[in-house]
């Protein structure tokens, strides 16, 4: 699932694209996403989202989603029956070691992470980590980071696939493989191949690396312009923060 890439190339296309984990960060609706967890997994038991609820989410502004709509793609294709449907699947063994690092461990990353949920809760109004966690805790059906392993991932990696292929019919699917280039994507969104333009070549890791610290950078830019009482209570809650985790590692 090579993220970065396709999203490049469907902008190329001329398609609105939201890229949520890799360039499209900031205006991404992470407190609809939220509630779209809350809604799509049994476990956090809230009313299911219909067709409405997805369009205020995503089919309103937006062409095509990729990254973070992965735990939603079942719903989302009963909502768009007609939806047509890119297939890009990895090998198992190097989308683990991609997903494993790039999004697991920074979503539950201690403290790291919760200092970023705290703090993009209370002064940003978000909740994007909170959001990738509830959506990571439905997709493998687990209640801690934990069950989130390597065993546990083959499972639910090729039961998504399989369920993918069995409700999107033939005509409303491709099989998609990074190299194959614009032909086939071309030609099975009805669009012309772009003339002189090499398709997108991605490092979806070090993208992500590079979108991390940019969020870092802007949480703290705005921080910064927040009253003296916020930045003194800041100062406090990373205090108590390190100071749990220094109890922590005793």
């Amino acid at each position: 699932m090579a993220t970065k890439s396709m999203a490049q190339a469907y902008t190329i296309l001329g398609y609105k694209v939201n890229h949520a984990l890799l360039g499209h960060s900031l205006e991404t609706n992470w407190n609809g996403i939220e509630k779209a967890a809350e809604a799509t997994f049994p476990t956090m038991a809230m009313r299911r989202f219909d067709r409405r609820d997805w369009d205020e989410l995503w089919g309103n502004e937006y062409d095509i989603v990729t990254d973070i709509a992965c735990p939603f793609n079942l719903e989302l294709i009963k909502a768009y029956p007609n939806a047509k449907v890119v297939i890009v699947q990895r090998d198992f063994d190097g989308w683990w070691k991609s997903f494993e690092k790039n999004i697991k461990d920074k979503v539950f990353e201690f403290p790291k992470s919760y200092i970023i949920a705290l703090i993009s809760t209370l002064f940003l109004g978000v909740r994007p980590i909170q959001s990738q966690r509830k959506a990571l805790f439905g997709m493998f059906d687990v209640r801690s980071p934990a069950g989130i392993n390597k065993a546990r991932g083959r499972e639910v990696y090729d039961e998504y696939f399989r369920k993918i292929r069995e409700i999107v019919p033939p005509e409303n699917r491709l099989e998609y493989k990074i190299g194959d280039g614009w032909e086939p994507l071309c030609e099975f969104l009805g669009v012309p191949v772009p003339e002189g333009v090499d398709f997108p070549r991605s490092n979806d890791g070090a993208a992500l690396n590079d979108q991390t610290n940019s969020r870092l950078r802007m949480h703290a830019s705005r921080m910064a312009t927040n009253s003296f009482i916020g930045k003194v209570l800041v100062v406090f809650l990373l205090l108590c923060l390190w100071m749990a985790y220094r109890v922590l590692r005793r």
